[in-house]
């Protein structure tokens, strides 16, 4: 190739000989656009269309995508191999910061996980709260999904309201539990604390309200014909499809299958509530965004069966070798002192084993795959996080589509960087 001056300009009709060549296969791609009509776009990360530091390499033909290639790990934070360091309540931490939009599910997967895993039975007031808790959290989630899906077809109006209520539930998390955003949620065995004796009339003021502003929720974009015209028929995928990428929760019922961890498998207390599973036709943005309104008045059912039933009792199971002490037992008790100094040097008493249990998050089915060897923390962690499944299947949903379109399809599977590789 001839050498240039640095200062010499290339004329138009040379361009083509002093192409950038480069054996990067992302270079490459890159490189064959260049011989076509074809444009490469790198739909993000830290693009303002994009949730997050999602990555895609999308390939245009004017606006029509030809191919995408979705790139994670740009909030790669190894909880899992953090797990293999950290005794079982220190974890706990870690999964707060997965799905940080809905952390107490989270943090009540990985103790309903664990407490299988030991064979504790934990009081049925503490399952309560703790159903009460995940299924507010479940609520948030889906606002903050829809919310978000209404910027992304240009309605911002909906996000206002749905995050006007979302702020009056992390304002009653932050009352009985301290945290708003990454909450840290329960112990094993049950909760650390109480909830305070007004959660009750809390928790009533919060169904009252929600029924009313739910009405207003759903006018605002399901009956709005802009926001149909730009979801309907958009992003669809098919039952068996959508299975054999491993998809679950809200994404997967938009399909028509009826799958929920909370009915299939029931933990905690979930097989005492009366609820639906909300389900879609075909599959696309308009049913996973429908799915979710209609699963929102489900969690509100279940919440207002929970409050109006909640059992008096220990909000924690009793036994001193998984419970810390209270504070002022271990400044005065030689017996708490021992037990509280076992605890946080030597952690539970968790069997050696593998173990696999899930829960029905608001995104999917959240798993914790868990090898013990018997010793303080885990041997070994795997987190099945739903949203990893639904990015794998970028590729095939868009291909075909048109930009716009592509936009309103990523949003509506609510795809958290967080968990998407931890």
């Amino acid at each position: 190739m001839t050498k240039r001056s640095d200062r010499e300009l290339l004329r138009e009709q040379e361009s083509a000989k002093y192409r950038w060549e480069s054996t990067s296969p992302e270079m490459g791609m890159y490189d064959e656009a260049a011989q076509s009509d074809q444009m490469i776009l790198n739909l993000g990360p830290y693009h303002p269309a994009m949730h997050g530091v999602l990555h895609n390499i999308v390939t245009l033909e004017g606006e029509k995508i030809v191919s995408v290639e979705p790139h994670i790990g740009y909030l790669h934070r190894a909880f899992e191999k953090l797990g293999e360091h950290y005794t079982y309540h220190q974890f706990l931490n870690c999964t707060d910061r997965m799905n940080y939009v809905s952390s107490p599910m989270n943090n009540i997967g990985w103790l309903v996980a664990v407490e299988a895993m030991m064979g504790i039975e934990v009081p049925k007031r503490a399952q309560y709260i703790r159903t009460i808790f995940n299924e507010m959290s479940r609520i948030m989630d889906h606002l903050v999904s829809m919310g978000i899906l209404g910027v992304d077809c240009g309605a911002f109006t909906g996000f206002l309201w749905y995050f006007e209520e979302r702020e009056r539930l992390y304002t009653l998390l932050e009352k009985h539990c301290g945290a708003r955003l990454t909450t840290t949620l329960g112990r094993i065995g049950g909760l650390k604390d109480d909830v305070l004796p007004d959660f009750v009339d809390d928790v009533r003021d919060f169904v009252k309200r929600f029924s009313k502003t739910w009405v207003d929720f759903d006018t605002v974009l399901t009956r709005n014909r802009i926001f149909m015209d730009r979801v309907q028929d958009v992003g669809a995928i098919d039952a068996e499809t959508a299975l054999s990428y491993g998809y679950t929760g809200p994404n997967l019922r938009a399909t028509g299958v009826s799958y929920d961890v909370r009915k299939t498998n029931p933990y905690m207390c979930y097989d005492e509530f009366d609820f639906d599973v909300p389900v879609g036709e075909k599959g696309d943005t308009w049913d996973r965004y429908t799915v979710r309104v209609r699963e929102m008045l489900e969690s509100l059912k279940i919440i207002d069966q929970a409050i109006e039933n909640l059992p008096e009792g220990p909000y924690c199971i009793e036994d001193p070798q998984i419970r810390l002490p209270e504070k002022k037992d271990t400044y005065t008790s030689m017996e708490s002192m021992i037990h509280h100094f076992k605890l946080i040097m030597h952690g539970v008493p968790v069997p050696a084993g593998e173990f696999y249990h899930s829960t029905e998050a608001a995104n999917g089915e959240l798993g914790f795959f868990i090898v013990s060897d018997g010793g303080e923390g885990p041997y070994r962690v795997h987190v099945r996080r739903p949203c990893f499944y639904y990015y794998s299947s970028i590729a095939e949903l868009l291909q075909g589509a048109s930009l716009s379109d592509a936009i309103a399809t990523i949003s509506s599977l609510n795809v958290i960087a967080g968990e998407l590789d931890c």
